[in-house]
């Protein structure tokens, strides 16, 4: 049986807000997601059946080789467990603080651009799923909905911009963040150019998207998707980068879409100051690989970071986030670390715990999830919480916070 609890979360750390979420303390997955997804990985079988060729490969895909996604996954090997028995597991809980709130789990969704490609309006979907299972999730500069729409409808609380190397866009942006009632700003500073993904040009993909015959007959060979999505989204007008700026941005048609994003080249550590100058909530620096960046960080007055290599989308060849975490968590500080890339398993997750995170993100299953609508999200939620809390009890913890590295050894 499942039983419901109403949980509050603060809303803005600035208004005092109180936003009442669903809180489930047991799993009620739909019977029919629940014979059929039994992990988070049986949703990108799913997606990859339902969405078009040129949309799948550019939620799946990587750079150039993908050799820094394969080792995302490949990390996860490199440690086992050292359990712990008879410690009586029956009042263990999955409840994480990060930072002042509490959330039900040690997971949320990472920020992934143009979810609303999934799903129709796919960022409100996974937005309210977040905000129905007491988690987090980070809403995306490339998403096509209003930040503002998000914050309001959604509960989302947490952003993630992409900056151009310009003070006044910068200034205009944290600005508009502010005003939407958001708590925390997540900078990602890995990409300073666009990375070569091979596989969108293979694919017929392309930002700003181009229509071409290729488009239209695989439109064609996926109609649930084109009547679902496609055609619902364009009725409200042409999908736009509504959170590249502190402005509306281009629709994904324009040709002008690359030059209205900036000198991204330009950003630096002066840029970092100054948001921490004006920004008066929670700021968190997102694409962190290396412990020295790490520490500079810290210096400069960051709440938190997040250690990721952009899921493998940007520097083909970047370390696996999971094979530096312990060098940046001696650096860290006051700072809360996270990390994302490559999670796919509750044993994923409390290996980083381990390891020191203190939170983790995951990704594209969610996205992938995504294209089953709001019961998608949730069950792909449920199933990783319910590998969280599972193996809890096999490593023989009752809380999270006491996992430390010696329930690891280096894996031969």
């Amino acid at each position: 049986m499942t039983s419901e609890t109403n949980t509050e979360r603060p809303a803005s750390a600035a208004s005092g807000e109180k936003i009442v979420v669903a809180s489930r303390s047991a799993a009620a997955p739909d019977s029919r997601l629940a014979t059929r997804f039994l992990s988070l990985d049986d949703f990108q079988h799913a997606a990859k059946r339902h969405l078009p060729r040129q949309i799948f490969g550019y939620y799946a895909g990587a750079a150039e080789t993908e050799q820094s996604l394969k080792a995302n996954r490949a990390s996860f090997q490199d440690l086992s467990f050292v359990p712990r028995v008879l410690a009586n597991v029956a009042g263990r809980s999955t409840a994480t603080r990060l930072f002042d709130t509490e959330y039900r789990l040690p997971f949320g969704i990472a920020p992934m651009g143009l979810s609303g490609l999934s799903t129709f309006q796919g960022d409100m979907v996974l937005a309210r799923a977040a905000l129905a299972e007491n988690i987090p999730m980070i809403v995306s500069a490339t998403s096509i909905m209003p930040l503002e729409r998000l914050a309001a409808e959604g509960g989302a609380r947490w952003f993630q911009a992409y900056l151009p190397g310009e003070t006044e866009r910068i200034d205009a942006m944290v600005d508009r963040v502010a005003r939407a009632g958001f708590h925390t700003f997540v900078l990602t500073v890995d990409l300073p150019v666009p990375a070569n993904r091979e596989n969108n040009v293979r694919s017929g993909f392309s930002i700003p998207l181009k229509p071409s015959l290729r488009l239209f007959v695989d439109g064609v060979l996926h109609p649930s998707w084109t009547i679902g999505t496609f055609l619902k989204t364009v009725r409200h007008g042409l999908p736009r980068f509504e959170n590249m700026d502190a402005f509306r941005g281009p629709p994904l048609l324009s040709r002008n879409l690359e030059r209205q994003i900036g000198a991204r080249d330009q950003l630096d550590w002066s840029h970092v100051a100054r948001i921490r100058d004006r920004w008066k909530g929670r700021f968190v620096i997102k694409g962190l690989l290396s412990a020295a960046d790490a520490a500079r960080a810290r210096e400069s007055g960051v709440d938190g970071i997040i250690v990721s290599n952009h899921g493998g989308r940007q520097l083909d060849g970047a370390v696996a986030p999971m094979r530096v975490l312990h060098e940046i968590v001696e650096e860290k500080g006051a700072m809360t670390v996270m990390i994302d890339g490559g999670f796919r398993r509750g044993s994923d997750v409390l290996k980083a715990l381990a390891s020191g995170a203190d939170f983790v993100f995951v990704g594209r299953p969610f996205l992938m999830s995504a294209v089953l609508g709001l019961g998608g999200v949730r069950h792909a939620i449920s199933l990783l919480a319910d590998e969280v809390g599972r193996n809890m009890a096999m490593l023989g913890v009752n809380r999270l916070k006491e996992l430390d590295p010696s329930f690891l050894r280096k894996a031969p």
